[in-house]
């Protein structure tokens, strides 16, 4: 299925590859911004990756709409570039369960039917594909939550979630960079600092990475909250063909 081009306003472009969310359509959008970035166009402003789409915002006294067009439709339409060697980046999250750092962990279990130790083991038991950043800097929306867990968002947002605080709504999970008001059901908290504008590269997670909770007791949590932002969290790379796998775990 070809992308489908449109104008948003006046000066900006939406590419839109599908209408699911699906690793093979997130690659498709990170592949389609790598080839705009190799070609160093002028007048290209920002360009932000969506689950299913891209939309570029542009200066409108360099392109028309058509001559823009033209430009990337030769990009946004290449297959995908499948690369059995290719390597992606596997991010290790230590996570506390439950308790005060996950107070919805035991609704979360109920509304399932499940065990709060099924819980934590169902969410720590899955790699979780980065498919964007938004809502507030450094805040990941991940992919691949196993509906076994999914749970609705709360029926009366709180005012204030802790930075480190993981959430699940429906379908999806993810992690509060900072100290945010929000509606997801929390179930745990990490001790890391998911953004850092000191660091050079503020989020510590990206577009294409992948994400693995482990659990953590709480003294490891204290002990790292310790060390701060020096704290080096473990990194695997692996090769992106055993993600999709029952091998993947094994090559880690």
């Amino acid at each position: 299925m070809n992308p489908t081009i449109s104008p948003v306003g006046d000066s900006a472009i939406s590419i839109e590859f599908g209408q699911v969310i699906d690793p093979k359509i997130n690659q498709r959008i990170r592949q389609t911004v790598a080839g705009i970035e190799s070609l160093h166009l002028e007048g290209i402003i920002e360009m932000v990756p969506t689950y299913c789409a891209l939309l570029i915002q542009y200066d409108a006294l360099c392109y028309t709409y058509a001559e823009l067009c033209h430009i990337l439709e030769p990009i946004c339409t290449q297959p995908i570039q499948s690369d059995e060697s290719e390597l992606v980046t596997v991010v290790e999250i230590p996570t506390v369960y439950g308790g005060e750092f996950g107070p919805d962990i035991g609704f979360v279990a109920s509304h399932n039917h499940l065990t709060e130790a099924d819980v934590v083991s169902i969410h720590s038991g899955t790699d979780y594909l980065v498919y964007m950043m938004g809502f507030i800097p450094g805040f990941t929306y991940l992919g691949g939550m196993d509906p076994r867990i999914a749970t609705p968002r709360l029926s009366s947002p709180r005012t204030h979630i802790p930075a480190g605080s993981i959430g699940i709504a429906g379908e999806q999970t993810g992690t509060y960079p900072s100290d945010s008001p929000g509606g997801w059901q929390i179930i745990g908290r990490t001790p890391l600092s998911m953004y850092d504008e000191s660091r050079e590269q503020a989020a510590l997670l990206k577009a294409g990475d992948y994400v693995r909770y482990v659990p953590i007791d709480e003294s490891a949590f204290h002990c790292i909250k310790k060390v701060g932002s020096s704290f080096k969290p473990v990194v695997h790379h692996v090769k992106a063909c055993l993600l999709y796998t029952s091998d993947a775990a094994d090559e880690l």
